[in-house]
């Protein structure tokens, strides 16, 4: 299985091992934990098909509560919220080494007619993204050649991922930036046509570049970086359908950034400017070195 995205719907079929119970693995990754995608894209999986009918989830609110460990299993536990005439609830935990990592609530929506429509137009217009180039371009033409290291996770990557701005390498060019981003991504290869694996796909694409935002007018985006950071929660509704292996751009503001903790919102569009999903995340930011109260290294929530 040599495709990235062959690999990520792989990642997503999780294994059911009691009614509501089903276990994902988590890849063995060079990663000081494993990657918060992942885990939410594995939990909507789990909510999901515990789901009867055609219910699309339309939104999700999650914690990400300690770091997990890459090459170990979770397993993710489903409770039955609420099956309605319209919605469907369900909450799930997910554990590892008997642990809680992450929780997740999402909510289901029968489709139906609206009285009304309306969205507001993208907040850019963005070129091609063919005519863009892809970020292993972008690090060979500045550093004359791709790290190893990177190298091989440009091999793994799920996902084709295009800034509509030119990364930024250096302090005299973030100066006076503004805390946002924009970035075409779709899935590098074909997904099936599962509506649910295209939502978790996107879930898991979703928590890649969102941050960027927060750290653009402080730090390059590549680069060394002065900060870990860690995603502490994440909330996304879901508008229209959409396939994750088209081009979506993901459009990425950070309105503060104060206390240690930085929020991020996106609005995700179709190649036509259809606002498909919109999102917003918090994360935790510390200068590396740095130490918790109980003396462990930086390294998550």
């Amino acid at each position: 299985m040599n495709n990235p995205a062959d690999r990520l719907v792989d990642l997503l079929d999780l294994e059911q091992i009691e009614l509501n119970i089903f276990r994902g693995r988590s890849p063995q990754e060079s990663l000081q934990r494993v990657f918060g995608g992942q885990v939410a894209g594995q939990a909507l999986v789990a909510a999901g098909r515990t789901t009867e009918g055609e219910r699309p989830v339309h939104s999700l609110h999650a914690y990400f509560l300690r770091p997990g460990r890459p090459g170990v299993p979770i397993v993710y536990q489903v409770e039955r919220v609420r099956d309605g005439r319209s919605f469907t609830t369900r909450r799930v935990t997910a554990v590892q080494q008997g642990r809680t990592i992450f929780n997740l609530t999402a909510s289901f929506h029968q489709p139906e007619e609206g009285a009304f429509e309306h969205q507001l137009p993208p907040r850019i217009t963005a070129p091609d993204p063919e005519t863009l180039p892809t970020v292993a371009q972008e690090i060979t033409e500045h550093l004359g050649e791709l790290p190893e290291q990177l190298e091989r996770m440009a091999r793994r990557q799920p996902f084709d991922i295009r800034y509509v701005d030119r990364l930024r390498w250096t302090p005299e060019e973030i100066k006076d930036a503004e805390p946002r981003s924009a970035v075409w991504m779709r899935a590098v290869g074909p997904l099936g046509d599962d509506p649910l694996v295209h939502t978790c796909a996107l879930t898991y694409a979703s928590d890649m570049t969102l941050l960027d935002a927060v750290r653009i007018p402080v730090e390059p985006l590549w680069g060394p970086r002065g900060f870990d950071m860690a995603s502490l929660d994440h909330a996304m509704w879901f508008h229209r359908p959409f396939r994750a292996d088209e081009w979506f751009l993901y459009d990425q503001e950070s309105p503060i950034a104060t206390g240690g903790r930085g929020l991020a919102r996106g609005r995700i569009y179709d190649i036509e400017g259809r606002l498909l999903v919109s999102v917003v995340q918090e994360g935790l930011f510390r200068p590396y070195g740095e130490r918790h109260m109980d003396g462990r290294p930086s390294t998550g929530s």
